[in-house]
């Protein structure tokens, strides 16, 4: 635990605007992520952050979810890391539960197939940001540009996203070890 500062409150209604503002799925997530989490609350910072979305990545479960949870751990313990999970699901829940409703008398209107052709388009844009950022932050030795370029090409092959994180982060801890000593 780290800041008394943050309260239980505090957890829940970021990760519930995080929740609620944010669509698809942890990808998209991560500019908002990166607002509340970094410069609004100092609870991570960038790196961390990206450590955390990570260890999220290679974790069963969702992306913004298990960070969520590693976030309100940090900060309040184990209840933190309820409440940050809690405050995050919410708005999907309920979210899902009017859209259930509503939608199973609606899914037929064009009007509804043209409004999520554009959804998924400006959701494909927040997920291209947040690659832009996240390579702008990272790639700056050759080996991070190397790694990136090794990786990508591994997921045009469908190579499990588990076993690339894994191998980079080889390829990070043997780089760190012997890579720099001269």
């Amino acid at each position: 635990m780290k800041d008394n500062k943050t309260t239980y409150m505090d957890l829940f209604a970021s990760f519930f605007r995080i929740g609620l503002f944010t669509f698809g799925g942890g990808y998209a997530m991560l500019p908002m992520l990166e607002r509340e989490c970094v410069e609004n609350h100092s609870w991570a910072t960038r790196d961390e952050l990206l450590d955390y979305f990570a260890i999220a990545q290679c974790t069963p479960g969702v992306i913004a979810v298990n960070t969520a949870t590693f976030i309100g751990c940090k900060e309040k313990g184990s209840l933190g890391a309820a409440i940050a999970t809690l405050g995050v699901i919410c708005p999907s829940i309920i979210i899902i539960l009017i859209i259930a409703a509503i939608l199973t008398n609606f899914a037929s209107l064009p009007a509804v197939g043209y409004a999520f052709n554009g959804i998924r388009v400006a959701v494909a844009v927040l997920i291209l940001n947040a690659v832009i950022k996240l390579i702008r932050s990272n790639l700056k030795q050759p080996v991070s540009i190397l790694i990136c370029v090794l990786a990508f090409a591994a997921s045009l092959f469908s190579l499990s996203p588990v076993v690339i994180v894994l191998s980079a982060g080889a390829v990070g801890i043997a780089y760190g070890y012997f890579g720099r000593q001269k």
